[in-house]
């Protein structure tokens, strides 16, 4: 008699919780997410209110949460929304300052609506789950402002005072970004002085913000093997070693390098 061992349990379906005042878009979420054998839609909530009691009665894996809705809003409602389960924000609002505030609050990610396609929104769901985050271009470009200005340095090397990082400073949201970025034509290129190009130019931003390549890879929808030979262009370009150089010189702090 031939023993075979069990066959494997398949994953456990990730448990989503969507949050919009549309029931256009939260019938087209539940559809969307629902014809996926590993995600479940366990709860709908049309305001910030219901969204806290559907958590609290539901336990989801990932709450879908949008901004602007009547009564409770979900900004109001992400703090307590945080604490109960990983949060992404699917929204239109997207304002630098509302992307900010809700990463402040305990948002995990954020998505824009008309920015992502409907396998990014999966992935993005499973991700999520995994305390993964993802943000979609418009949102990312809010974090990326954030992380220039928090290293902003005057010409003797000091912090400027306006622009020193806030306590959700993007530097500590950079360590876990799996970024839904924009192409290179959108990037804000390189720097006065340093020969980059658009695209080495955002991955040194990047690299100056504490991302592993793995990161830099998710951020840029790129392979790691591309991300390490832009790597090498860019300490070629750069004049540098290694990454506490380059990222010293991109600073405008070279003598700070070690």
């Amino acid at each position: 008699m031939t023993l075979h061992p069990p066959a494997p349990r398949p994953p456990a379906a990730v448990r989503v919780l969507v949050a919009d005042d549309n029931p256009v878009v939260r019938a087209g979420l539940t559809a969307l997410l629902s014809g996926r054998a590993d995600i479940t839609v366990v709860a709908e909530a049309a305001d910030g209110r219901q969204a806290c009691e559907a958590a609290d009665r539901h336990r989801p894996d990932v709450v879908l949460l949008d901004v602007r809705m009547p009564g409770v809003d979900g900004l109001a409602a992400l703090p307590y929304l945080a604490r109960i389960a990983p949060v992404m924000m699917l929204t239109y609002s997207g304002e630098p300052e509302t992307v900010r505030e809700a990463l402040r609050r305990g948002a995990e990610g954020y998505l824009v609506h008309g920015e992502f396609t409907a396998d990014q929104l999966i992935t993005a769901v499973r991700d999520t789950g995994a305390r993964r985050t993802h943000f979609s271009p418009t949102a990312a470009g809010a974090v990326l402002q954030q992380l220039r200005s928090a290293n902003a340095y005057d010409d003797a090397g000091r912090a400027a005072p306006d622009t020193a990082p806030t306590r959700a400073s993007s530097r500590g949201f950079a360590e876990n970004l799996s970024l839904m970025q924009p192409d290179v034509g959108q990037s804000s290129g390189s720097r006065p002085g340093f020969p980059l190009s658009a695209r080495e130019a955002e991955i040194m931003d990047l690299i100056a913000s504490g991302m592993t390549n793995q990161q830099i890879a998710g951020a840029c929808f790129i392979s790691e093997k591309t991300v390490k030979n832009h790597i090498n262009r860019i300490f070629a370009k750069l004049h540098c070693a290694s990454r506490a150089e380059a990222t010293a010189a991109w600073l405008g702090r070279r003598g700070d390098a070690r």
